[in-house]
């Protein structure tokens, strides 16, 4: 088993190893498990970028209204605006995060906050329309 005893000696194993082979390059505090080959960095980014090839097509036959966030929000927002009773009796407020769940998803397939420009999700579009509509449904029930 990993018991903590364990882990020390398997680093001091692996460090005397490179000292008698001569391997002077290893960063202490990583793991040589964690060291990825150029082929596999290759196949990665490869795969990574399959895979935003792919997000790019998964709304590509759908009607911009009903594909962006901004747009589909201020479509509950009239509907809140014109009647007011439906829409609390169809508990809106609940069902928006599951709606708008793969919307957002796609829009953070390539985001990373461990890449050094990273954007703050404050800053994305999405999260502003979404704080834009939180707003304005506070504004309209303090009515």
């Amino acid at each position: 088993g990993n018991s903590p005893e364990f882990i020390p000696k398997c680093r001091t194993c692996r460090r005397q190893a490179r000292e008698q082979s001569g391997e002077g390059d290893h960063h202490e505090g990583l793991s040589s498990d964690e060291e990825l080959t150029p082929t596999e960095v290759d196949e990665f980014q490869k795969s990574k970028d399959n895979v935003l090839e792919d997000s790019r097509k998964i709304f590509e036959d759908v009607h911009a209204d009903f594909c962006d966030i901004r747009k589909i929000l201020l479509k509950f927002q009239e509907w809140k605006e014109k009647f007011p009773d439906s829409y609390c009796d169809a508990y809106i407020s609940f069902c928006l995060p599951k709606l708008l769940n793969p919307l957002i998803r796609v829009q953070l397939i390539s985001w990373n906050p461990l890449e050094q420009n990273f954007t703050e999700l404050e800053e994305m579009p999405w999260f502003r329309a979404i704080e834009e509509f939180s707003d304005a449904e506070n504004v309209s029930e303090s009515k």
